[in-house]
């Protein structure tokens, strides 16, 4: 991180404060996360056969990954309302587990990390509690925040995870 910014949410005081986002160009914003949640073969088996008896947790974690997203605001203490028009959250059950990713979209002053971030951490809370009757050592991880762009800061691809 370089040492030089400043951290915004603190005001000169280091008193806690949301930010001032009144005088920035409304831009369009988009921002991409991804995680995942390790599954234990037998729950694999049961979605793949679409026999999980509280229904696909996968149709189910994708409206609450969008829900949450739309409610990141109410979530994090200082995140901005935003008025979000796209959100889209793609699982793709695999060999170990599920793959999901986010993308959210807005034109607005301020990012949508976080929402895109919540979206993926919601999805995979919702795939654990629709799969804990079955097996309850599900892991949930390896959540990040893999390119965002827009704003003043424009383009941010994470180069730790860029392939």
């Amino acid at each position: 991180m370089d040492s030089k910014k400043k951290l915004t949410h603190y005001d000169d005081s280091g008193n806690i404060k949301m930010v001032d986002v009144t005088d920035k160009k409304e831009t369009k914003r988009e921002a991409i996360a991804c995680g995942f949640i390790s599954l234990s073969r037998e729950v694999i088996a049961l979605v793949q056969s679409g026999k999980m008896k509280k229904g696909n947790p996968l149709e189910v974690a994708r409206i609450a990954g969008i829900m949450a997203a739309k409610r990141t605001h109410e979530l994090i203490p200082l995140c901005h309302p935003l008025l979000l028009t796209k959100i889209e959250v793609k699982l793709q059950l695999g060999d170990t587990g599920v793959e999901i990713r986010s993308q959210v979209t807005c034109t607005g002053k301020t990012g949508v990390e976080m929402e895109a971030l919540t979206a993926v951490s919601v999805a995979a809370l919702t795939i654990y509690d629709m799969c804990k009757a079955v097996d309850k050592s599900m892991q949930i991880g390896d959540i990040y925040l893999e390119k965002k762009s827009g704003g003043k800061s424009g383009t941010w691809v994470n180069e730790k995870v860029a392939t």
